[in-house]
């Protein structure tokens, strides 16, 4: 459980530094932290579930392994394109904006809810 409460723990707080970042404009740098807060909730709820983890970033697989519903892997669908988005200028230039990043704060928090309900 201490591992669990770890990985949690750190998405929790993935979350709140999104939050500021968005605070100061920063929204690339929210969105990616958006999409690490609920990498490692699911991946968490893997642990809890299963005891491991696959070592990937793709949210809409680690989703599936946790059986989330079609709403929730649509929000794990585009934060897991933030991932590549935001790390890597090759594949995007494209900059995030204010609505965006709050629409990307706001699934985090749903995501996050729902495994904090089941852990």
């Amino acid at each position: 459980m201490e591992e669990v409460e770890r990985w949690f723990k750190s998405a929790e707080d993935d979350l709140r530094k999104a939050k500021d970042n968005f605070g100061i404009s920063n929204y690339d740098l929210a969105s990616f932290l958006c999409q690490q807060a609920v990498e490692k909730s699911l991946k968490a709820f893997l642990i809890k579930k299963t005891s491991k983890f696959p070592k990937i970033h793709d949210l809409v697989k680690l989703g599936k392994l946790v059986n989330l519903d079609q709403n929730l892997l649509k929000i794990c669908e585009k934060l897991t394109f933030v991932y590549t988005e935001t790390r890597y200028p090759d594949v995007s230039e494209r900059k995030y904006t204010k609505d965006e990043t709050q629409k990307d704060i706001e699934n985090t928090e749903v995501l996050i809810k729902w495994i904090a309900e089941r852990l």
